[in-house]
Formats: C-alpha cells, sequence, structure tokens
C-alpha cells in the first residue's frame, strides 16, 4: 500500500514540474520585449543596472517578473513591461532565460 501512495505522489509532482514554461515561446516573446535591454539571450545589458537573466534560476525568473506585475518590486519600466505578461507569458520567459548559458559564471 506504501508503495502505490508512493508511486502516486511522485507522478503528481511529476506533472507539477513539466507544467514550466515552454522555452521556444519565451524566446519569441523575449525578442519583442525583453531584448531591448537585457540581449536577446539575456547575457547583453544595455546598462549597468540592467541585471543579467541567462542562466537565472526558473523560479526566481517567474517571482521576479510576477512580482513586478503585482507591484511588489518597484520598478516603472519593469513594472509597465510585467504588467503586459500572462502567466504563460511570464512561465515561457523564465523557461527561455532559465536554458540559455550565463556569460557570468562556467557552468557544467
Amino acid at each position: 500500500m506504501n508503495r502505490i501512495l508512493f508511486a502516486v505522489l511522485a507522478l503528481a509532482l511529476s506533472f507539477s514540474v513539466q507544467a514550466r514554461g515552454n522555452a521556444e515561446s519565451g524566446k519569441a516573446k523575449a525578442g519583442q520585449v525583453c531584448a531591448a535591454c537585457h540581449g536577446p539571450d539575456g547575457n547583453k545589458p544595455s546598462a549597468l543596472d540592467q541585471p543579467v537573466l541567462a542562466g537565472q534560476y526558473y523560479d526566481y525568473l517567474v517571482r521576479a517578473l510576477s512580482d513586478y506585475k503585482a507591484g511588489h518590486r518597484n520598478n516603472p519600466i519593469m513594472k509597465g513591461f510585467a504588467a503586459q505578461l500572462s502567466k504563460q507569458d511570464i512561465e515561457d520567459l523564465a523557461a527561455w532565460f532559465s536554458s540559455q548559458k550565463s556569460s557570468l559564471h562556467d557552468q557544467r
């Protein structure tokens, strides 16, 4: 009985992990919205106060964009852009940027 319960729980968790965004959709959206300030792959910010997004954790990016959208983070430019994003857009962008290699550190 414990094995069955464990299998059902493991299966449920695997579905929640797969519910992440679509990186290809995120790439398209990033080209429209994010590339001007962060670069097409998130590695080339146009100013020193703009972060490198490439290689960031998926969950961090989802939280940051959601916080900008909700007004929990205060940056007028990001709030304006994030306000236009759907939850799916946010997940797609996070999938794209988190899948990119960062220029900040070596990735193994």
